[in-house]
């Protein structure tokens, strides 16, 4: 006699075993992690990243470029992946956080991702060239009042986190800038930076800071909440003449939208283990990054946090920012 109950049973359990089965799993398979910025800050600690999870998860973790469009298509490549865990974005905030604000994207920050772990927090640094008068936060925003042609100041480019921040900096402190946007690498603004062509420059600690330890500019200060480990000698701009003044960006890494929470939990907790070695920790101090342990659950919501603030930013501006 057919047995109803002792084969809705067996289905369930074969279901169930069925998942845990598939959970367990994974990877089964490499895993790819895609960026859109080759030769940047956010490739080469992806790199780092994959290396050690190649190690930890027994299968081999790619990562590759898809450059273009300021790290959108790397963006949308992503969120068009199957969300079974094999495909990853590398991305600095300002690719989900400010560009959806200041041109059509190909993507929806907040509803095609589903953020995994933080691979680290960083602060922008403010400098100027050697012959521009000013110390500090307080010196510069007074010399910069005091001269009827505005100062220049150099980024990698327009719309770009550093771009950002420069336009806070001069919002809040009541003065004029005048923009001169370089290519997304910053070699170019550091050349025309060093040599005097542009008074002031805001970029990546890792970049600016071995020049300015050199002499070569002098740091005025950094956009984040509290200094630098790597250069605790170097003021914030809150405390050195902007009171209030707060902005920093990140370096995360994201999976498509319904990808398993079990397969995202996984990752984050592969990933916290390699931020905790001492390893990592000495590499990114000296990159001027600080580590987070952001649940992906924090991670969505400094996530949202960081594309809301943008966009007011860039509405407070009039969506345009060619200035």
């Amino acid at each position: 006699m057919f047995n109803l109950r002792g084969f809705l049973f067996a289905a369930l359990f074969a279901a169930h075993t069925g998942a845990v089965s598939a959970a367990e799993a994974y990877p089964s398979k490499p895993i790819r992690i895609v960026h859109g910025y080759p030769g940047s800050s956010s490739e080469t600690n992806a790199r780092h990243i994959a290396q050690r999870l190649t190690e930890m998860l027994g299968q081999q973790v790619i990562v590759e470029g898809k450059p273009g469009a300021t790290g959108s298509i790397a963006a949308e490549f992503v969120a068009k992946s199957a969300p079974d865990g094999y495909t990853l974005l590398a991305t600095p905030s300002s690719v989900l956080g400010a560009t959806p604000h200041l041109r059509k994207v190909p993507f929806n920050t907040l509803r095609d991702f589903a953020p995994v772990a933080p691979v680290g927090t960083f602060s922008f640094l403010l400098v100027a060239h050697p012959s521009v008068p000013a110390k500090n936060a307080r010196e510069l925003i007074a010399l910069a009042k005091s001269r009827k042609a505005a100062m220049t100041y150099s980024t990698t480019g327009v719309g770009s986190a550093y771009h950002l921040a420069a336009v806070m900096f001069a919002l809040q402190a009541g003065i004029d800038l005048l923009h001169v946007p370089y290519g997304t690498s910053g070699s170019s603004a550091m050349v025309d930076l060093v040599a005097g062509r542009t008074d002031l420059g805001m970029n990546s600690p890792v970049f600016l800071l071995p020049l300015a330890r050199a002499g070569k500019l002098r740091a005025i200060g950094v956009t984040g909440s509290k200094r630098m480990a790597s250069a605790m000698d170097i003021p914030t701009i809150a405390e050195s003449g902007l009171p209030g003044f707060e902005l920093s960006g990140w370096q995360g890494l994201l999976a498509p939208a319904g990808t398993s929470r079990e397969i995202v939990m996984q990752l984050n907790a592969a990933i916290q283990k390699i931020l905790a070695t001492a390893e990592i920790r000495r590499i990114w101090e000296e990159a001027g990054l600080e580590i987070v342990a952001w649940t992906p659950e924090q991670f969505a919501a400094r996530l949202r946090d960081d594309y809301e603030r943008y966009g007011r930013l860039i509405q407070k501006i009039g969506g345009s920012i060619e200035q």
